[in-house]
């Protein structure tokens, strides 16, 4: 599983409503407030309007639209979080933190060459923020750019060496290059840094299980389940493995225990997503294409939604 990757990035800076990509100078401040005119002069017929600027004013507010960006992005309003970022870079363009949520927010909505040059403004005005560089391996790495994903979160990683999700984005990165032993060293590291990350110990049984290690593969799973019992993707894994060894009976209540915890990993894309190898997605689907598991998943889908809690 990409669990930093993908579903809870530890780099990118949340800092909404709708705004153009760039608004007029003038309109902008005016809207600020920043336009001034000064008394005319005794004599003078006509006195043009003098623009005057406040510098720390624009910076602030270009903060305060980064934090009202940020505060969208949380609710995962991304689309609405990029035009305030996007402006907030124009009032205040020498700010590395601006630079780096613009790219973090481009990256949300897959705009991976935009992101990648926003996050190149940002290294340019802060070279030696590990930060950027964890977030330029991370954009790097969804567009398939494994080496280049390698090569910044290792420069990241020489700055503050202790950081599990970029030990753990290093070790998908290696995972993709097939690079097995050194992918297992960066998941084995960061799982030492923060003992509840049983995504590392789960994407340690997706490289076991794709260099044939199968009973590997299985204890790995089981210790990602120990330390997290709805953990539907390693139960699945942990599913599949048993059904492909020929315990049937206990692969398919495994599986559908897993699929009624996340429908998602019924999908081939989403696997795929979650970084499962081709011998993997292979013995999932003969488990997946037994009537057993069709007739059950057919039920999970035909369930009715849990009843909302009250507030």
């Amino acid at each position: 599983m990409s669990y930093y990757r993908r579903s809870r990035n530890p780099y990118i800076f949340f800092w909404g409503c709708t705004v153009p990509n760039r608004i007029p100078l003038i309109s902008l401040l005016l809207a600020l407030g920043l336009w001034t005119m000064p008394e005319p002069a005794v004599a003078q017929a006509l006195l043009p309007y003098t623009l005057q600027i406040d510098s720390a004013q624009l910076e602030q507010t270009a903060l305060s639209l980064s934090e009202e960006a940020v505060q969208l992005a949380r609710l995962q309003q991304y689309q609405l979080a990029v035009p305030r970022a996007e402006l907030a870079t124009q009032l205040a363009p020498k700010n590395a933190q601006t630079w780096t949520l613009l790219g973090s927010l481009y990256l949300q909505v897959e705009q991976f060459d935009k992101g990648i040059e926003a996050l190149g403004q940002a290294q340019s005005l802060s070279p030696e923020n590990p930060s950027i560089k964890f977030v330029l391996g991370e954009a790097y790495f969804r567009k398939a750019n494994y080496e280049k994903a390698v090569e910044y979160l290792q420069a990241g990683l020489k700055l503050k060496p202790e950081t599990p999700g970029a030990l753990f984005d290093l070790g998908n990165a290696f995972y993709k290059l097939k690079r097995f032993d050194q992918a297992i060293a960066q998941y084995e590291k960061a799982f030492a840094l923060e003992k509840n990350l049983w995504p590392a110990i789960n994407n340690i049984g997706l490289v076991k299980y794709e260099i044939g290690d199968v009973d590997s593969a299985i204890k790995r799973w089981e210790q990602a389940i120990g330390i997290d019992n709805k953990a539907a993707e390693s139960m699945l894994a942990l599913a599949v493995a048993f059904y492909t060894k020929g315990d049937k009976a206990k692969g398919l209540a495994m599986g559908e225990a897993a699929l009624k915890l996340d429908q998602r990993y019924a999908t081939v894309e989403y696997l795929k997503e979650n970084l499962w190898g081709d011998r993997l997605i292979a013995d999932t689907q003969k488990l997946l294409a037994s009537p057993e598991m069709k007739a059950a998943l057919a039920k999970i889908q035909d369930a009715p939604p849990p009843p909302q809690m009250s507030p």
